[in-house]
């Protein structure tokens, strides 16, 4: 098995939006990660998957370096990215992300070349700039004339590899893809998923994989994480994901996945009906977050929130139904 590249333990990050309260002193917070932690071990991908406001983006931003986390450790490579005020130049180096919309994360007043030169000037200033933007165009199968055009020149597909293409430009060993496929035409969305393939591969990169589409994950991914508002709540390999998922929330998740033949649906979880909306991150439930939604809360739900356990090796779920005693109540609450 590989070694751990990435880990994350009990990651935080809060953001105070406001006052409350007569005098407005008192802080208004999102909770938008809580908790987190898991790994990424050399050469996989790794998928974390999550509706809209879950937190999987704020992941991303702050394991790349664009947040400071508010509590818990981010390890790389045995490095901790935020030891100082500014993160090494080596660690951003190694670390690079895609973004979910590469119109909006390509300057559009700059060139295809001057948008790939630019990590080049600062991390490879000694090697000849042109040549390495061409092999790079053609690393991600667009012909090297595409330097001098400009981003609003090119499709959402074209974009996108141009973007791929500028994180590869600091020959990273570690690449976050932030929804790298959702923004795009179905059409295109394959080929991008079959180039990201073919580049780790190549280069043995290591992906985190942002994502909502559950189905994707299920050919891209070697392992997946699901959150729900700013925590993980099952963590397994992706084959005994699909084939046994325990998590209330990750079951209802599955079985809205849409199919086209009657064999997938008869591979899919019972229909789960979820009741109610998803709360407010401003102003979570407490005990399990679920428990507002989920058809099996009991009323220990309401008053604990449940902590990661090992069902079975390498399948991890934070959920009181699989909790033993000793390990989720405290002895007030048994």
């Amino acid at each position: 098995m590989s070694a751990d590249i990435l880990t994350v333990t009990d990651l935080k990050k809060y953001f105070v939006i406001g006052q409350s309260g007569l005098l407005k002193r008192e802080p208004i917070t999102v909770k938008a990660v809580d908790g987190v932690s898991f790994a990424v071990r050399e050469g996989e991908t790794f998928g974390l998957v999550g509706e809209s406001g879950s937190g999987k983006s704020t992941v991303a931003y702050t394991v790349v370096g664009m947040y400071r986390p508010t509590a818990g450790t981010i390890t790389f490579r045995g490095q901790n990215p935020f030891a100082n005020k500014t993160r090494p130049l080596a660690l951003k180096k190694e670390i690079q992300i895609v973004y979910q919309d590469p119109g909006s994360s390509l300057n559009p007043r700059r060139s295809i070349k001057e948008i790939i030169e630019l990590p080049l000037r600062i991390h490879r200033p000694d090697e000849n700039r042109i040549e390495q933007v061409v092999r790079l165009l053609e690393m991600v199968e667009l012909p090297p004339d595409y330097m001098y055009k400009y981003p609003r020149m090119l499709g959402g597909g074209e974009k996108q590899m141009v973007a791929i293409a500028r994180a590869l430009a600091t020959n990273p060993s570690f690449v976050i893809l932030d929804e790298p496929t959702s923004a795009l035409d179905v059409s295109i969305q394959g080929k991008i998923i079959n180039l990201l393939i073919r580049l780790q591969k190549e280069f043995h990169l290591s992906y985190l994989f942002i994502t909502h589409d559950l189905s994707l994950m299920r050919n891209v991914a070697s392992r997946v994480a699901i959150m729900y508002l700013g925590k993980i709540c099952e963590v397994a390999e992706t084959a005994e994901f699909f084939r046994n998922p325990y998590h209330p929330y990750t079951q209802m998740l599955l079985s809205s996945i849409p199919v086209v033949s009657e064999e997938e649906e008869k591979l899919k979880p019972q229909k789960i009906i979820s009741t109610g909306e998803i709360p407010s991150p401003v102003n979570i439930p407490s005990g399990c977050s679920f428990h507002l939604r989920c058809p099996a809360r009991m009323d220990i739900c309401s008053r604990v929130d449940p902590v990661m356990i090992e069902v079975e090796k390498g399948h991890t779920v934070r959920c009181h139904l699989y909790a033993r005693a000793s390990e989720s109540i405290p002895p007030s609450e048994q």
